[in-house]
């Protein structure tokens, strides 16, 4: 059953935005699966695949609606060997999956199945037990709510130069604001999830002078003797603050592919968020 852990873990985290629950979601399944009577099952992965799906719906819409003034970041999830591991690939980019939380978890999985996966309208509904006319109708839907968004939704991030990163980190370290602004949008939106167990400076951020002024205050506040380590998190180049050997933050930046400028900051403080990125990455990554 390990082999199908590593098959399903890309459906239920992409439909979750959590590793933990997502391990959680193939497990119930999976166990599920061993003790009841297997009789008509004639695809046993597909079988698996459908069930993890229906599942991660079920838990979604379970879950706790984020209040206002909440931030709620997904789980981030080391893709740095994507390009060895075909279920990594799989992964939806760290941008997206928050965009996602825009959908309902029916338009959030048909959006997976049919862009992520290649998915026909057919094979949805059958997933669904619903009709194609219902699939269409959700996948107009969901893609209606996520046009509204001013950036550009992209299943994956395309590689950014290392650059880029050092310049970034490089450019804090000095508390040079204005340096740091030529490499922000205008438009930036900075994140910071603490889970309720970790208090943040601020939760969102947006607009380039209150960016950059943030972002080197809390470098100097709280980070200036991290080690910082660059790396890629659901294919996105993201830092990893650790202080005294222990993570302290992952940050995932969102780089526009066409200007080189950071357009979205989504930092993760939340321990319970940052246990698999730290085993995940531990001995890997570039130190800045």
């Amino acid at each position: 059953m390990k082999d199908y852990q590593q098959i399903l873990f890309p459906y239920a985290y992409n439909i979750l935005g959590s590793a933990e629950d997502a391990k959680d979601a193939i497990q119930d399944v999976l166990s599920n699966y061993v003790a009841t009577p297997r009789e008509g099952v004639e695809n046993e992965k597909n079988y698996l695949i459908k069930s993890v799906i229906n599942h991660s719906i079920n838990l979604r819409s379970r879950r706790k609606k984020v209040s206002y003034g909440e931030v709620w970041l997904p789980e981030p999830v080391a893709t740095e060997l994507a390009d060895t591991n075909i279920n990594l690939k799989d992964i939806v980019s760290y941008s997206l999956l928050i965009l996602l939380e825009q959908l309902n978890p029916k338009e959030r999985a048909v959006f997976i199945l049919k862009e992520g996966f290649g998915y026909s309208h057919q094979e949805i509904s059958e997933v669904l037990s619903g009709t194609v006319e219902l699939s269409r109708k959700l996948l107009s839907r969901a893609k209606t709510k996520l046009s509204q968004s001013k950036q550009p939704v992209r299943l994956h991030r395309e590689p950014v130069p290392s650059e880029i990163l050092e310049r970034y980190v490089n450019t804090i370290r000095g508390g040079d604001t204005e340096r740091l602004e030529d490499l922000l949008a205008e438009d930036i939106t900075f994140y910071a999830d603490g889970g309720g167990k970790v208090n943040v400076v601020k939760k969102i951020c947006t607009g380039i002078h209150e960016v950059a002024d943030l972002l080197v205050y809390v470098y100097h506040k709280f980070e200036v003797n991290a080690r910082i380590i660059a790396t890629t998190v659901n294919h996105q180049p993201a830092l990893l603050f650790y202080v005294d050997g222990k993570i302290l933050s992952c940050q995932v930046l969102g780089i526009s592919p066409e200007s080189g400028e950071i357009y979205q900051i989504s930092t993760v403080v939340d321990p319970d968020k940052l246990k698999n990125i730290e085993e995940e990455t531990r001995g890997k990554g570039k130190q800045l």
